[in-house]
């Protein structure tokens, strides 16, 4: 039997990980997470900018990296995510 090389925590749901993006975003963008909906757009809706993006993006990788490991947002595919909703949709794709 192979020696795990991560945590197993289990299936991550979409509400985990919509969270998580809401609560990373609350972080970087210095608001509640609670304000952050799923259909904001981050440069119209939030404010954020690609500074910002790049936090999430680190953020994200370092939380799921955790749970599947080499887990990795793109750079080229950074471009492609306008709203919180297609962050949460690349995430779960991706895991």
């Amino acid at each position: 039997m192979p020696a795990e090389t991560h945590v197993q925590q289990g299936p991550v749901d979409r509400s985990e990980i919509l969270r998580l993006v809401q609560d990373r975003l609350g972080d970087i963008l210095e608001m509640d997470p609670d304000q952050v909906s799923e259909g904001d757009s981050f440069a119209e809706d939030l404010h954020a900018d690609s500074l910002a993006l790049i936090e999430l993006v680190e953020a994200l990788e370092e939380e799921l990296g955790e749970r599947s490991v080499g887990f990795r947002i793109e750079d080229d595919d950074l471009e492609d995510l306008k709203t919180v909703r297609d962050a949460v949709d690349y995430v779960i794709a991706r895991l």
